[in-house]
C-alpha cells in the first residue's frame, strides 16, 4: 500500500443541522488493547451508513460508545445528547438490534409485541400490527415455531413500528441464509428508511449491502481509515487492469494496492488519480466496496 486514504471528517458544506453522530478523538482502551484509537467521523441525518471492519477492528466498541453502554475518552454526541449522562433520554429516540436470530425459542409473538411496547416510547402496535397482518405469523405462534424467514418478518415488525430517529444495527443477519438476508434489507429499506431517519450498520457481508448505503466507513486497529459518501467512491478510486509492459508506469503514479493475475497482468487500485491519465495503462473499472475493502485491510491478520 503506497498512498494514504482521506481519514478527514466531510465537511459539511450546506446549512444542515448538526450531525446526528459527532465523534472527535474517540477512544476507548482495555487491558490489552486499544479498541478505538483517535477515531473521528461525522454521521448527518437522513442517511444509511455502513461501518465495515474487520474482526477487533472496534465496529462493536463504536456502537457501544454511541449507545451508551461503555465509558470512553474524547468527544461524542449523538442526537445533540451525551451517551453517557443522558443516556435515558437518548434511547427514546433510538433502536438498537443485533442478532435477528436471539429472540427466545419460548416467546408469543403478542408476548413479544408488548414486551417492545413496554419499554419503547415510540412503539407503535398498530403499525406493528398491520405489517404483520401481510404475514403467516399469528398472536399465539412461539419463535420455536417459526421459520427463520418468519422470525426475519417478526423483527421487521418490531423495529418498524419504532418510529427512532436512529437505528442502529450490528450484524443484524447473522446466521441467515441470502435470502432471508436480502429480504431483511429490502424491507428495511422500502418500509421504515426515509430522510429523517438514519441508520448505522456494520457487516461483514459487505457486498449485500453495498447497493442500500449512502456512506461508508472502513475502521482498522480502531481507526477510521475510510469515510466517504458512495457517491463518490467512483470519483475517487479507480481499478486498472494494467499491461505487463506499463507496468512500471503504473507504479510510478502510487496504486494504493495491487494484485497480480496470470499471463502477467497486475490490477492496480489508485486513489484520486484521474481516470483518464489511467485509461493508457490498461483497462479501467470503478472497485467494488468489497475489493476496496480487501485492499484497505490487507496486512490486518499478519
Amino acid at each position: 500500500m503506497n498512498a494514504p486514504l482521506d481519514t478527514a471528517p466531510k465537511a459539511d458544506t450546506t446549512v444542515a443541522s448538526a450531525p446526528v453522530i459527532r465523534a472527535r478523538g474517540l477512544r476507548k482502551a482495555y487491558k490489552n488493547k486499544l479498541a478505538l484509537d483517535d477515531a473521528a467521523f461525522d454521521i448527518p441525518a437522513g442517511r444509511i451508513i455502513g461501518l465495515i471492519g474487520p474482526n477487533g477492528a472496534g465496529k462493536t466498541t463504536a456502537l457501544k460508545a454511541i449507545l451508551g453502554l461503555i465509558p470512553y475518552q474524547g468527544e461524542l454526541t449523538v442526537l445533540g445528547r451525551d451517551p453517557c449522562t443522558q443516556r435515558d433520554e437518548l434511547m427514546r429516540d433510538v433502536c438498537f438490534i443485533a442478532d435477528v436470530a436471539v429472540l427466545p425459542r419460548w416467546i408469543r409473538v403478542r408476548e413479544a409485541i408488548d414486551f417492545v411496547a413496554g419499554v419503547h416510547p415510540r412503539f407503535d402496535r398498530a403499525r406493528c400490527e398491520r405489517f404483520l397482518a401481510g404475514t403467516q405469523l399469528k398472536p399465539q405462534m412461539r419463535v420455536r415455531e417459526m421459520s427463520k424467514g418468519m422470525i426475519v418478518q417478526l423483527h421487521l415488525a418490531l423495529v418498524m413500528a419504532i418510529d427512532a430517529k436512529l437505528l442502529v444495527l450490528d450484524e443484524p443477519t447473522l446466521g441467515l441464509d441470502i435470502l432471508y438476508r436480502k429480504q431483511f434489507y429490502q424491507r428495511l429499506l422500502e418500509d421504515y428508511f426515509d430522510e429523517e431517519k438514519t441508520i448505522l450498520v456494520t457487516t461483514h457481508q459487505v457486498e449485500e449491502i453495498e447497493h442500500i448505503l449512502t456512506d461508508v466507513m472502513f475502521i482498522q486497529n480502531g481507526k477510521v481509515v475510510l469515510d466517504t459518501e458512495m457517491d463518490t467512491l467512483g470519483e475517487r478510486f479507480v481499478e486498472v487492469l494494467v499491461n505487463p509492459d506499463q507496468a512500471e508506469q503504473a507504479r510510478a503514479l502510487g496504486p494504493l494496492d495491487e494484485r497480480a493475475l496470470p499471463f502477467g497482468k497486475t490490477v492496480m487500485l489508485f486513489d484520486g488519480v484521474p481516470a483518464e491519465r489511467l485509461s493508457s495503462l490498461g483497462e479501467t473499472r470503478t472497485p467494488g466496496l468489497a475489493d476496496l475493502f480487501v485492499a484497505t485491510m490487507k496486512g490486518t491478520y499478519a
